[in-house]
């Protein structure tokens, strides 16, 4: 699943830029958290700094820790846009993460439940907006690869292949089995206020 809004585009621009200058803390497969619990986390946080705005155009130009800039123009989305000045911060989130359970043998009918919510700053404060969806699932162990480390699940509208980091816990599973699991996504994009200037 991947949020597939404004705020999410934005993010998605964002990111790379500052990411140049920064690497994100990254979860590249899913760790055995105990006996048939797993999970996973991808997590990304860049900071990018407004170098100039025009009002009238609605661009800004965005600049990060080695010095390159983007511009970007910011649609009627953006709530606030006046209150945005040169010297703020635009402060990006991004998260993933996964939590499962095997059910051994199986038995349930696979499943998916969808939620989401949104929200965004008051009239008059710094622009800011998030987004978060999650997804209850049950799903099916269709194959597990043992050399490969990885192991595939029918969901109730999707498959997917996983790596498991923990050989051992992969031993546990096998084909037929369910699990049982969380799946959530969240972008949160913030304007922060320029940093005070220390006094001499």
């Amino acid at each position: 699943m991947r949020i597939s809004s404004a705020l999410a585009a934005v993010a998605l621009i964002l990111l790379p830029l500052a990411v140049s200058a920064q690497q994100p803390a990254v979860a590249e497969a899913v760790a055995a958290v105990g006996p048939g619990k797993f999970a996973g986390l991808l997590e990304a946080r860049a900071t990018l700094l407004v170098e100039s705005i025009d009002k009238a155009s609605r661009s800004i130009v965005l600049k990060n820790a080695r010095g390159e800039q983007m511009k970007v123009i910011a649609g009627d989305e953006i709530k606030n846009f006046d209150q945005i000045k040169a010297g703020d911060q635009v402060v990006t989130t991004y998260t993933q993460e996964l939590m499962m359970t095997l059910k051994k043998g199986g038995g349930a009918l696979r499943e998916r439940i969808d939620s989401s919510q949104q929200g965004s700053a008051s009239a008059g404060q710094k622009p800011a907006a998030y987004e978060a969806k999650e997804v209850a699932f049950i799903a099916d162990v269709q194959q597990v690869d043992l050399k490969k480390q990885t192991v595939t699940l029918r969901g109730a509208k999707k498959t997917v292949t996983l790596k498991i980091r923990d050989p051992e816990q992969l031993k546990l599973i096998s084909k037929g089995d369910q699990v049982e699991g969380i799946f959530s996504e969240a972008v949160a994009i913030a304007v922060v206020p320029a940093p005070a200037k220390a006094k001499k």
